[in-house]
């Protein structure tokens, strides 16, 4: 098996950025974003990096969105591996024990037992903020966001979110993960697919937070 192509400095500190706001908030960052971070003149510049990086194989590129960016299950392995044997004096002291929630019923704490399908015991050190739960995503809604279906969610339980964010949210009988968006009038749930439609919900109408995305697992991973 060849060897993916070394890094440069920068295209490595691109590919950190990219992990720690997949961690950080489930999504990659747009274009404009990682040249905020990094201190680039113009968004064109962090693309030239992010395709240098998808020729080394170490991302996917996926057309049409700002967030279209993935990291490739062998890089992600990979990543993991090396990860691993740098931290394996630590790592039996720092799993976490997680609970994969499975059909949420309704009306019932969406951690409740008999919700929970398995538990899963994974590296604390793959989020940057600690998870409670993970959530299989169903369906390719958040596609553009990165995640897929089939996906393992991690969830930290809150009631509460900042516009922007990725949540999972209860509406009536129904759990869904989408982008909050708290507007004057309304909430909205965004979509990161345009296959897919906002969700508005009106003032009075059943709605609640049960969590904030905080990092994803691909389930092949897993397996």
């Amino acid at each position: 098996m060849l060897s993916r192509p070394k890094l440069t400095d920068r295209q490595q500190q691109i590919l950190d950025l990219i992990q720690t706001a997949i961690a950080r908030t489930g999504a990659p960052p747009t274009r404009a974003e990682i040249a905020a971070q990094l201190g680039f003149k113009s968004a064109n510049a962090a693309e030239e990096h992010l395709q240098a990086l998808a020729r080394k194989g170490a991302i996917e590129l996926v057309s049409g969105t700002s967030r279209g960016i993935r990291l490739r299950d062998d890089a992600l392995r990979a990543i993991n591996a090396a990860r691993d044997a740098a931290l394996a004096p630590l790592n039996a002291l720092a799993q976490l024990a997680l609970p994969l929630i499975g059909r949420v019923a309704a009306g019932s704490p969406i951690l409740a037992q008999e919700h929970v399908d398995k538990t899963y015991y994974v590296e604390s050190s793959l989020f940057q903020r600690k998870p409670d739960y993970l959530l299989k995503v169903r369906g390719m809604s958040m596609r553009d966001a990165g995640i897929m279906d089939g996906d393992l969610l991690a969830v930290q339980s809150t009631h509460d979110a900042k516009n922007g964010q990725i949540v999972v949210a209860r509406l009536g009988d129904e759990v869904t993960v989408k982008r909050f968006l708290r507007t004057p009038r309304c909430i909205e749930l965004h979509p990161e697919n345009p296959d897919y439609q906002t969700i508005v919900v009106e003032p009075g109408e059943p709605f609640e937070i049960e969590g904030l995305a905080v990092g994803l697992i691909r389930n092949t991973m897993m397996m």
